[in-house]
């Protein structure tokens, strides 16, 4: 059709709210455009039918919307996306994930997708839109699953699509797993490049068995590097997918964006119409706002929910008044009332964190649910360590920033402990060392914080007691055996770095037990190793050795008996008890070895000499000793007999004997975090 000729339907409705006359008519007129979808006409040339005309006392002005018969998705998306708040059937609702291996591109098409169906606008974008702490764009990484409502229109008929963005690395499994238990689809994101990882088999075995429909989506196409036809069959292979109608795209480019939105409107199937039950909702996520109290993000199972509402928690058996009822686009924006499929978040003056956990269920307090959601499985932590404020009196804020960041952070877990070195404060339990350092990071910044770490520790089994802290470990004696957690671990490696992992792996006491090729040019390595061995800087000594292109995934086993030692350190004949750590019997001279040279570097020197030493119950194995400060009491002495040099040499000694017997050693809080450091590198 030649420019500025086009054929549209229009929709014709005057100001006289007493009566409005509504036509909607095909023709073809010429017009000048100024913008793409609204276009300025003279109503007097239109070929109207008579009984269409407006009776009219006064020129009335006119509103146009302008369609084509043929336009829909992401063409007339920016204006549509104004409206995501308008209701759609239950059967035009799509609840989906976006799951991947860590830097596959996740964020990016996430991105993509809030610009292309118009939620948020051009001026307003950045990258890593979802990722909303400075954390996550600091270190390029998701940490929190984010909600965001879309509005699609597909063959002419509105869409809601709830997607959930979702974190890549393996210690935010946690988070993955309760995004996938409010969806029906998921989008499998991989790169063309690199192709499967690690993570991506756990994400698809984590879909799986949520019984989710997975669309597979090959991105980065647009790299020099991409090969999507060989990822494709690695797709197949490996993960046991059929990508027969795989879509290939560059959420960088915009390619293949349409194609990924018309595939979630076509493949996942939309949610269950059970708005007649008894309420029923689960929550996925909540967070604590200082003015609004506990925010819950919750999916709608059963029934619905509106504003002014009294809501049950069925778990923690408390009620409260919905305040305010909306959902997450990806702002917040409020709503009257909430249906069976859809997502969004709830606020009722919740002041007690206890109150609304993850995993809950919200039901009506006048007309309750039978029976509650199976909610999620409890997080198993695998890594511990303390963590003490610096500052003594900053143990109620810590306790109270802990609670607060356990509802925005499920996964955490945490008791109080007290240390004779550092005081007060909580023994914690992470799914990982990443884990553990965010948690770290977001005490300080977002409660300000400053806190003393311990080196990271496992759960250990002495006579089937457990005990993740090395001070509380009986004697010899008392035991008799040490159990330790063990860790079934998978390599995907290229086969040029296969010799390197294999000799990292059994330099941590790693038993192999399978290697296979994936493709002719990647390999996959089993071994089963101790959690302890792998709490260090394995993973970083895996990419070091691969060049970056190594990836892992690993599950947790159970326990075995092992040789397994108590190393404690001992300055000036006291057990300093933050020190102490349990490792095998063949690391212990080396642990120990280090940590006592460390000592005597950062230990300030004494009036007196002051043995540091690591022992094993009471056997030494490595030793160290910082020399006193010695005066110079012969400098009065400019003559006369050896005897009176002798007598002054031996009353200092005298001195200093008893001094050492009363002395006291204080270890700085810098030496302590120095060899808690060091600690995290030996062991």
């Amino acid at each position: 059709m030649a420019a500025g000729l086009c054929s549209r339907a229009l929709l014709l409705s005057t100001n006289n709210t007493q009566q409005q006359h509504h036509c909607c008519q095909t023709f073809s007129f010429r017009t000048r455009r100024r913008s793409r979808s609204r276009s300025t006409l003279d109503l007097s040339a239109l070929p109207l039918p008579l009984s269409t005309r407006l009776p009219l006392s006064r020129p009335a002005r006119f509103r146009v919307l302008c369609q084509s018969p043929g336009l829909s998705g992401p063409d007339l998306a920016v204006q549509d996306g104004q409206d995501r708040l308008l209701k759609v059937p239950v059967s035009n609702i799509r609840n989906f994930s976006i799951i991947a291996h860590i830097d596959h591109g996740k964020s990016t098409l996430a991105d993509k997708l809030l610009q292309v169906t118009g939620t948020v606008q051009k001026r307003e974008m950045k990258e890593q839109f979802l990722d909303n702490m400075d954390l996550e764009r600091e270190r390029g990484i998701t940490i929190k699953l984010q909600a965001a409502r879309m509005r699609y229109i597909f063959k002419s008929e509105p869409y809601c699509l709830n997607l959930i963005d979702t974190p890549g690395h393996v210690d935010f499994s946690y988070e993955v797993s309760r995004s996938l238990a409010a969806c029906e689809g998921a989008l499998l994101v991989v790169d063309a490049s690199q192709g499967v990882e690690a993570q991506t088999l756990a994400n698809v075995y984590l879909a799986l068995e949520n019984n989710l429909e997975i669309i597979p989506v090959l991105n980065k196409i647009d790299l020099p590097g991409a090969e999507p036809d060989r990822v494709v069959r690695e797709i197949e292979e490996v993960v046991g997918l059929d990508c027969s109608s795989a879509i290939f795209c560059s959420a960088k480019e915009g390619i293949g964006i349409t194609e990924i939105l018309n595939a979630i409107v076509e493949r996942i199937p939309p949610p269950k119409d059970t708005a007649e039950r008894p309420l029923r909702a689960l929550i996925f996520d909540s967070y604590y706002d200082p003015y609004r109290g506990v925010i819950v993000y919750f999916r709608v199972i059963d029934g619905t929910v509106k504003k002014g509402d009294r809501i049950y928690f069925m778990a923690s058996g408390k009620d409260y008044f919905a305040d305010e009822i909306g959902v997450l686009s990806p702002n917040q924006l409020q709503v009257g009332k909430l249906f069976a499929g859809e997502v969004g978040y709830l606020s009722a003056s919740i002041r007690s964190v206890a109150d609304a956990r993850v995993g809950d269920t919200i039901t009506h307090y006048s007309r309750k649910a039978e029976k509650s959601l199976p909610g999620y499985e409890e997080a198993t932590p695998m890594v511990f360590c303390g963590l003490f404020p610096v500052d003594a009196d900053q143990f109620p804020e810590l306790r109270d920033a802990l609670e607060k960041l356990q509802l925005n952070d499920a996964a955490l877990k945490f008791e109080p402990e007290t240390s004779s070195a550092m005081g007060f404060g909580f023994r914690c339990g992470f799914l990982g060392l990443l884990h553990m350092e965010i948690v770290q990071e977001r005490l300080e910044r977002e409660y300000n914080l400053n806190l003393i770490t311990t080196a990271p520790s496992v759960v250990y089994r002495v006579n089937c007691v457990e005990c993740s802290n090395p001070c509380l470990l009986p004697e010899p004696g008392k035991r008799r055996s040490i159990e330790e957690p063990y860790v079934k671990i998978e390599m995907l490696t290229p086969k040029d770095y296969i010799g390197p992992l294999m000799e990292l792996a059994q330099d941590r006491r790693g038993v192999f037990k399978e290697m296979k090729y994936i493709t002719e040019n990647r390999a996959s390595i089993t071994y089963e190793l101790p959690l302890a061995e792998m709490v260090g800087d394995f993973f970083d000594q895996l990419k070091s050795r691969s060049k970056g292109y190594a990836s892992m995934e690993y599950t947790f086993l159970g326990y075995k008996e092992s040789e397994l030692l108590k190393l404690d350190i001992q300055i000036n004949g006291d057990h300093v008890e933050p020190l102490a750590t349990i490792v095998h019997r063949d690391k212990a001279y080396p642990v120990g070895r280090a940590l006592t040279q460390k000592l005597k570097e950062l230990i300030p020197r004494q009036m007196f000499k002051i043995p540091i030493q690591a022992c094993i119950g009471a056997k030494v194995i490595a030793s160290e000793s910082l020399s006193a400060i010695r005066k110079d009491v012969l400098s009065k002495c400019y003559g006369g007999d050896i005897t009176r040099k002798k007598k002054l040499l031996k009353k200092q000694a005298e001195g200093k004997k008893r001094m050492k017997a009363i002395g006291k050693v204080d270890v700085p809080q810098e030496a302590f975090m120095a060899v808690l450091k060091l600690e995290k590198e030996v062991l």
